[in-house]
């Protein structure tokens, strides 16, 4: 059984286990990591060995700390991280380079229907429909998207967004509400089988799906880094969060909305979490928590969204595709019964 996991940040660990039974029978850890002393490779792998392959990543990471002591240098990986390649081999877990990607940069589209279709597209993959996707979203017009479990009333301000021209929407992954605005943000969604991220905890497969665009970004010349759980900061700020969705038919959604040239005044005038915020913080310009990409690339939107895409190919390969007919039918019945009505908006009152 052969796994591998990339470490944010880091270097990739590889576990290639020879399994019989119900127990690894032998392991061998390999990688571009730095480790010393040289024996220390022989103490992991000696660890692995025995373990019974239902044994959680938690006890496999102490098992591999347990043994190498004081003195052992490992460098851009960690117990831990051989823990989650041996989790991935295991459960059989695949890798980027195992799917052909498709790239969709759509049409702008009025903000229920942008949430019905990121329903439709994950249980597409899921069903092997359609190929894993990334797609870069467009707006039709002003919004606000709330958490799947946020009260509507504790984090908008209904009539700032009437003032203000926006709509509310709610999406079906949870976190915190985003505030957009067509032209000012740069929102995109990964529809990946959920093979990608077997192995892995929640929190480390926002890592881990995000590990791409961290690296984009940092090619654009910011220093970007993850924050957990769920958000891409620099020193200068917030730049992105991060939601997502693990969906029953095997695939995972995981959707990403980035400040691209944010207008903080009238997202304080909607946001009543933003308010709280700021002033627990003593500060007064929203500019301070969210730093746009304008601000720090100095480029288009457009280029940014291009350059972006160029840095997933380059790593991952990604063909051109295309929202069929078919699939925006498909989500416009989710509209009507779902992600336009009153009943889902006001789920969580």
């Amino acid at each position: 059984m052969h796994g591998e996991y990339k470490v944010p940040g880091g270097k990739l660990v590889v576990a290639d286990l020879d399994v019989v039974g119900d127990h690894i029978r032998s392991a061998q850890v390999s990688g571009d990591f730095f480790l010393e002393p040289d024996d220390a490779l022989e103490r992991i792998n000696g660890a692995l060995a025995g373990l019974p392959v239902v044994t959680p990543a938690a006890q496999v990471a102490a098992r591999v700390r347990g043994v190498l002591g004081d003195g052992v240098e490992m460098v851009g990986f960690s117990p831990e991280a051989v823990a989650v390649a041996v989790r991935r081999a295991l459960t059989g877990a695949t890798g980027w380079h195992d799917h052909q990607w498709q790239f969709v940069h759509d049409v702008p589209r009025e903000p229920a229907l942008q949430m019905a279709l990121d329903e439709v597209l994950t249980e597409q993959v899921g069903s092997g429909e359609r190929p894993p996707t990334l797609r870069v979203w467009e707006w039709d017009r002003n919004a606000v998207i709330i958490g799947s479990f946020q009260s509507l009333r504790n984090e908008v301000d209904l009539d700032g967004a009437a003032r203000n021209d926006v709509t509310v929407v709610r999406r079906i992954s949870g976190g915190g509400a985003m505030f957009v605005e067509p032209g000012n943000t740069i929102t995109y969604s990964l529809y990946v089988p959920e093979s990608l991220v077997s192995g892995l905890s929640f929190v480390e497969s926002y890592a881990f799906l995000d590990d791409w665009v961290i690296g984009a970004l940092n090619d654009l010349g910011i220093a970007a880094t993850y924050q957990p759980i769920n958000d891409i900061t620099s020193p200068a700020g917030k730049i992105a969060g991060a939601a997502q969705k693990r969906f029953a038919g095997g695939a995972v959604l995981h959707h990403v909305t980035m400040a691209y040239d944010m207008d903080a005044t009238k997202m304080l005038q909607v946001l009543r979490i933003g308010r709280e915020k700021l002033s627990d913080k003593g500060t007064t310009s929203a500019n301070k928590r969210v730093d746009p990409l304008r601000s720090q690339t100095g480029l288009e939107r457009r280029e940014v969204i291009d350059r972006m895409a160029a840095s997933f190919s380059n790593r991952y390969g990604l063909a051109d595709g295309a929202i069929d007919a078919d699939t925006v039918a498909r989500a416009e019945a989710l509209v009507a019964t779902k992600f336009g009505t009153d009943e889902w908006l006001k789920r969580v009152p």
